[in-house]
């Protein structure tokens, strides 16, 4: 199906979330040719470091041609400065550029970044405005239900914002004072679909299977989801979500090989782009994600957070291996595949 931000076609409503460390451009580069993804965002990135042209700033938006379509998420407080950002990210060939007012981290908050932005509405407004006026590619933005139960803004928000031209905007079901804990809030969501008139809503949050996504999208009224961490433990979930959504089908889960292989490969292709050193060393954290459906993993969690080569990580999976044979009957029941 074609899902369309502003005058953006895209081939799905199934969307990639971007997650802090772990969806960056080897995990995107792996992804896309799995089939059934429309769109990826890159990390958060801070206006100002990307106008100071700061290492780290680059470095979270690296990006191939193979890695399209793609947004950029950006965050800030000055209008300016976030203009400035935005008309860069254009002239570097960003297909849309992403506004964060949903990140509920205190570093962010603190300066009136992310989710402070949903307790001032008409800052928020102005904020998007500036931008929306001096770009030609669509502008999309990211929010919460609101700063807490009692401060629910995000409907009166996302009106506000339709006022000013966005492209879509994203809710995540949560409030900034949940964080990551509970669950998502479908009611919430629902809430903000109701609240607006043409643009596309997009949800986000707690979608770990195709049934999940399947759910959001007819409890809330959502034009799409958003994944993230559902990503992480499968793979393919935008393509089996996709088949699932067209004719019901539900794909079985993926094998520990299977699961095994594609992080493998991750790893190669980080190693591919940033060398063995730094990639074995941020592939510590990431490993973690991956193992979360493997059923025991006690084994592999002790050594993969010293992980420092290449030919470690193939020695770590071979005790690995060897352990849960060991373990075989409880390993199969939690694996059955």
């Amino acid at each position: 199906m074609t899902f369309c931000l502003g005058q953006l076609a895209l081939n799905s409503n199934l969307l990639l979330a971007p997650l802090a460390g772990y969806t960056n451009l080897p995990f995107r580069l792996l992804l896309r040719p799995l089939s059934g993804l429309g769109l990826a965002t890159t990390d958060l990135v801070n206006a100002r470091s990307l106008l100071e042209k700061h290492r780290k700033a680059l470095e979270l938006l690296q990006t191939t041609p193979e890695d399209k379509p793609l947004a950029a998420q950006l965050y800030g407080t000055a209008p300016e400065e976030m203009r400035d950002a935005a008309l860069l990210l254009q002239a570097r060939g960003f297909d849309v550029v992403d506004i964060n007012m949903g990140c509920p981290m205190r570093k962010v908050v603190r300066h009136g970044g992310g989710s402070a932005l949903l307790a001032d509405i008409a800052k928020a407004q102005n904020l998007v405005r500036t931008i929306v006026l001096a770009v030609h590619i669509p502008v999309t933005c990211k929010i919460r239900l609101g700063w807490d139960d009692v401060n629910i803004t995000s409907p009166e928000l996302s009106r506000a914002l339709e006022d000013v031209g966005v492209a879509g905007i994203t809710v995540h079901g949560r409030t900034r004072q949940q964080a990551f804990t509970g669950t998502v809030n479908l009611d919430g969501i629902r809430a903000v679909v109701r609240a607006v008139r043409r643009v596309p809503v997009i949800g986000n949050g707690d979608i770990l299977t195709p049934l999940d996504a399947k759910q959001m999208l007819e409890q809330t009224g959502c034009a799409g989801v958003s994944i993230g961490r559902g990503a992480f433990y499968n793979p393919w979930i935008f393509r089996d979500t996709a088949r699932h959504l067209t004719n019901g089908e539900l794909a079985p889960e993926p094998t520990f090989d299977e699961r095994v292989a594609f992080m493998t490969q991750h790893l190669d292709k980080m190693i591919e782009f940033i060398g063995e050193e730094q990639a074995c060393r941020q592939f510590r954290k990431i490993a973690l994600a991956y193992i979360k459906p493997f059923g025991p993993v006690a084994e592999f969690r002790r050594r993969v957070v010293m992980l420092e080569t290449r030919a470690q990580f193939d020695e770590i999976l071979a005790t690995y291996r060897a352990w849960r044979q060991q373990l075989r009957p409880s390993t199969d029941a939690a694996n059955p595949r």
